[in-house]
C-alpha cells in the first residue's frame, strides 16, 4: 500500500484543525477553510456528513484508503460486540498508529516511513508491514541506532500524552498495548464521529 505523499497542510486546513500534529501548523495565519468563499458553504447532505466524517477519520490515521477502512469495518461486523469499538480498535492496533502512539515519531507520517523502512520491532523482530496488527502485550521498540537519531529522541521528550491503554519504559525504550482500546478512551485532534464514519462504510461497502 502506497504511502500518501499529497500536501498535508491542505489536508489540515480543510478540517481546520493541526490533525496531524505537525510544528507548523497551517492554521496559524489561516483562519478560514480553503476556497475562494472561505467559509461560506452549502450544508451539506447526511451523505456528505458520512463522508466529511469518513475523511477526517481515514486522515488522522495516515489518509488510510477506503478499501482498507471497508475491510476493518467488515471484521468489526463478524465479531460480537459494539462496532464502533471493534473498528477502532483495529486501527488503534496498526503497528504504524502503535508506534505513533508510543511517541517514537512525531506524526503519523514519519512513523509509517519508521515501519516501512524497516526500524521497527516487535517482540524483538522486524516487522515493515504497516497495518500490522499489534496484540495487547506485544513488545514494541526501535532499533538501538534508530533510537539515536535527534528526531525520535525530540519525539520521545515531547509533551503529548501516552494514551492510558498503552504502557511506556522510558528506560528501555520499549512499549505495548496493555488493552484493545474502546472508543471512548481513544483521543483526536479534533472531534471524529465514528458511529458516523460505520455507517458511511455500511452504506458503501
Amino acid at each position: 500500500m502506497a504511502r500518501y505523499r499529497g500536501p498535508k497542510n491542505r489536508i489540515a486546513r480543510k478540517f481546520g484543525a493541526n490533525i496531524f500534529g505537525r510544528r507548523k501548523n497551517p492554521l496559524a495565519t489561516k483562519s478560514n477553510p480553503p476556497g475562494m468563499h472561505g467559509a461560506k458553504r452549502k450544508k451539506r447532505s447526511d451523505f456528505g456528513n458520512q463522508l466529511h466524517e469518513k475523511q477526517k477519520l481515514a486522515s488522522f490515521y495516515g489518509v488510510i484508503p477506503l478499501r482498507t477502512l471497508s475491510r476493518y469495518y467488515k471484521e468489526a461486523l463478524r465479531k460480537e460486540g459494539n462496532t464502533s469499538d471493534l473498528f477502532i480498535q483495529q486501527l488503534e492496533s496498526r503497528l504504524d498508529v502503535v508506534v505513533y502512539r508510543m511517541k517514537f515519531a512525531p506524526t503519523i507520517f514519519s512513523s509509517q516511513q519508521l515501519v516501512s523502512h524497516g526500524h521497527v520491532l516487535v517482540n524483538g523482530r522486524k516487522v515493515n508491514i504497516r497495518s500490522y496488527q499489534v496484540k495487547p502485550n506485544d513488545v514494541v521498540t526501535l532499533k538501538e541506532k534508530t533510537l539515536e537519531l535527534s528526531v525520535i529522541k525530540d519525539s520521545l521528550a515531547s509533551s503529548r500524552e501516552l494514551p492510558a491503554y498503552v504502557s511506556f519504559d522510558s528506560a528501555t525504550n520499549k512499549g505495548s498495548i496493555l488493552i484493545l482500546p474502546a472508543l471512548d478512551q481513544v483521543s483526536f485532534p479534533l472531534h471524529i464521529n465514528v458511529p458516523v464514519v460505520c455507517e458511511y462504510l455500511a452504506y458503501t461497502s
